[in-house]
């Protein structure tokens, strides 16, 4: 560890001894507010990382029935024996079925997101400033002593 006089302790910061204390309490305020505006923007990745991977599920149903049903026109068109047109057959209808099970779960879970996001909100940097002055106006407090109150 580099002798640069800070200590990390359960991932805090504290300050170095030389630091003035006043100095140190600003830090830790824009420490705080920087936090928080890393969550959110976590927070907002996670949301469109979720989004994106419904729409490639979506695609794969799509992709799936798409071979379902050319596979069932192509062996009824292609090969005259009975065998490979009933099996072409019964491919066609899966294949639709396949593709609509894939809206339908697409369409459930664009709508569960699209809540999901609209119950999420982002908390502004304004908010966030307010925050760290609220936790240092209140001197030093431990974060579960609003929560009893």
């Amino acid at each position: 560890m580099a002798k640069s006089g800070h200590r990390c302790v359960n991932s805090r910061v504290t300050a170095p001894k030389s630091m003035k204390q006043s100095e140190a309490e600003h830090l830790k305020r824009n420490l705080f507010v920087k936090e928080i505006e890393n969550t959110e923007i976590r927070d907002s990745l996670a949301l469109e990382r979720t989004r994106f991977a419904n729409e490639r599920t979506f695609l794969a149903y799509v992709r799936t029935a798409m071979g379902l049903v050319l596979g069932g026109f192509s062996m009824v068109q292609f090969f005259h024996h009975k065998v490979f047109v009933w099996v072409g057959g019964v491919f066609v209808p899966i294949g639709l079925l396949v593709g609509l099970l894939g809206l339908k779960k697409y369409l459930e879970k664009r709508k569960t997101i699209s809540e999901k996001r609209a119950a999420y909100t982002l908390t502004s940097q304004f908010h966030a400033k307010f925050a760290a002055n609220q936790n240092h106006t209140e001197g030093n407090s431990s974060p579960n002593s609003s929560a009893e109150s």
